[in-house]
């Protein structure tokens, strides 16, 4: 599956039951891009839960699908505020340091289609 802005292959991932209420259309698989960030539900293409795309630092299995539902709930932090609480702790149970893998993510995504360095101090304030 391709990225519908900037036509790069996407992470399709499998989207656990504890998460698909956070998921993009309560999908059961969804994608994220890994040169904007955006994250949709998907219908199609293979299942990759290791997110190498997104670099060596992402974490992979159900730690790496909540951090990726969490970047695509991260446009609007004050509507998703419940969800990226329920979500970051998901990630944070399965293994993952959500601001530092947040914090690498900003450093090496090519084009992000927000400001994660913005998000990341608003995050901040939600979760602390």
């Amino acid at each position: 599956m391709h990225c519908t802005h900037c036509d790069v292959e996407t992470v399709t991932f499998a989207v656990p039951p504890a998460l698909r209420a956070h998921a993009p259309d309560e999908s059961d698989a969804a994608s994220i891009c890994p040169q904007c960030l955006r994250v949709v539900s998907a219908t199609e293409g293979p299942v990759d839960s290791s997110f190498d795309a997104l670099g060596p630092s992402f974490p992979h299995g159900e730690a790496g699908v909540a951090m990726a539902l969490l970047v695509g709930l991260l446009d609007s932090i004050a509507l998703n505020r419940r969800a990226i609480e329920d979500v970051a702790a998901h990630a944070e149970r399965h293994g993952a340091d959500v601001f530092l893998t947040l914090d690498r993510l900003a450093a090496t995504t090519a084009d992000p289609s927000l400001d994660l360095n913005r998000r990341l101090v608003q995050l901040h304030s939600v979760l602390d």
